[in-house]
């Protein structure tokens, strides 16, 4: 069997440049990555559906095991796009939302969005919510790469949950400002698998070597298994 290959599915408001960092990380470890950009970031029409079916097509193009990583509301959009998925191996939710069929962030945190808003900004602090613990200039150049994402992807409810019959790690971040450790704490007991880094909620940015580690840790259990 050939070795697990990894795609990395970004959150709100970030694109596939936040993984910049971590890839050649990951290339120095003898993995090979793959990234995505979600449509929800470019237009009002699109929501969950329409960032799951980028995934499915990223992951039905890989010929081999796939290791399937989402981050922050990624982890909505792997869930979904995993369901009777053939080829992934194993999800990874880092400091993401390992939610249920019929739920969302937006429902489960009790708020409603306006009717006519399309678009969601990001935090107002990005800095403090997602970069505590990012280099200054890594965190400036970050913020300026943010862009408003769909809110109809903040509206929709998962469809199915891939984590149900595909076993899943749930990677908590310590110090995350953004997804309360407590509440993923809570999230990670739907996965077999649990690891935990002192890190902020971008630690793709902040410990890239160190998750890197992590990440090529657990695929070469996927490969031994």
């Amino acid at each position: 069997m050939p070795a697990v290959e990894i795609v990395l599915v970004h959150g709100s408001w970030h694109g596939s440049w936040c993984w910049e960092l971590l890839r050649p990380e990951l290339d120095k470890l003898g993995r090979v990555t793959h990234v995505v950009d979600l449509p929800s970031m470019t237009g009002a029409q699109y929501g969950v559906e329409a960032d799951a079916k980028v995934v499915r097509e990223k992951v039905d193009s890989i010929d081999g095991p796939v290791l399937l990583v989402g981050h922050s509301y990624g982890g909505e959009v792997v869930s979904q796009a995993s369901v009777r998925a053939g080829n992934i191996a194993r999800l990874v939710y880092l400091a993401a939302f390992q939610i249920d069929d019929g739920q969302s962030p937006l429902a489960l945190s009790g708020r409603e969005l306006p009717a006519d808003l399309e678009f969601v900004p990001p935090f107002d602090n990005p800095i403090d919510t997602f970069y505590a613990d990012v280099p200054a200039d890594v965190a400036r150049d970050a913020v300026a790469r943010l862009r408003p994402q769909s809110a109809q992807a903040a509206r929709d409810r998962q469809i199915g949950a891939g984590w149900r019959d595909i076993p899943s790690t749930y990677i908590v971040c310590e110090q995350d400002k953004a997804v309360p450790p407590a509440v993923q704490e809570e999230m990670a007991r739907q996965a077999d698998d649990v690891r935990r880094l002192d890190a902020s909620h971008s630690p793709f940015l902040s410990m890239p070597s160190e998750l890197a580690a992590l990440l090529a840790d657990i695929a070469s259990a996927v490969d031994n298994s």
